[in-house]
């Protein structure tokens, strides 16, 4: 069986391969960990081979996690969808939250968010598919939400994040990790500081690199085929 190192390791060469082909400093590029129903000790596997940030989906399990291997000093992102009853704990436990799409999640994360805790990093998911099943705020309310949240205290706006629908179709994630892209340049040019384009995972972060990607989202490549809660 293969080792989470030697995947990491992996992962980690075709990064820096598909950063290079596209005239890009490997370094720019963070690879985040999605360690969803993993248990605690791949997360350990993980760290000790030099991996640091971690994406959990499920609020309790990402928590008991943070707590048990609270003495590793690493770096948690939220990256599932995120109910109104579940803001406290994810205000109090993560780093970064990925898929604010309403504002109403920013206020509460905002409201919720320790005054002796660094602000709270945070993107806004936008569905550039289109698709009703998906979460995110449309291409073109992204702007006005992005604006609202970048005013509220204890967070901090670091940029945008998609998740496209499931394709064979190279040159279709392609357009829809552009579609990201373009409208972070527009945000900035606009006024906004943001420097994160979080897109791309195991199958298609080759793609997602080409088109901007500043943070992957990696999890089936590093620690296998994910398990069922």
């Amino acid at each position: 069986m293969t080792s989470i190192s030697a995947n990491l390791q992996a992962v980690a060469a075709r990064i820096a391969a598909a950063a290079l082909a596209a005239g890009r400093d490997p370094a720019s590029i963070a690879l985040l960990a999605v360690s969803k129903t993993r248990p605690a000790e791949d997360v350990r596997a993980a760290a000790l081979a030099g991996q640091t940030a971690f994406g959990e989906n499920y609020v309790q399990e990402g928590v008991d996690k943070i707590d048990a291997l609270r003495g590793l000093a690493l770096e948690w992102h939220f990256i599932g969808p995120l109910q109104s009853n579940k803001t406290r704990a994810v205000a109090q436990a993560f780093d970064w939250v990925h898929g604010i799409e309403r504002l109403k999640i920013a206020e509460r994360l905002s409201a919720q968010r320790d005054v002796h805790l660094p602000p709270l990093q945070v993107c806004i998911q936008v569905n550039v598919s289109g698709e009703l099943s998906k979460s995110g705020v449309a291409p073109g309310d992204a702007a006005a939400l992005a604006r609202a949240v970048a005013g509220l205290p204890r967070l901090q706006l670091r940029g945008l994040m998609c998740i496209p629908e499931p394709s064979e179709d190279e040159a279709l994630l392609r357009t829809r990790f552009a579609t990201l892209r373009r409208l972070k340049d527009e945000l900035v040019e606009g006024g906004l500081m943001l420097d994160t384009l979080s897109m791309g995972m195991s199958h298609d972060l080759e793609l997602a690199i080409a088109e901007g990607a500043t943070m992957v989202r990696v999890g089936t490549a590093i620690f296998g085929e994910r398990r069922q809660l």
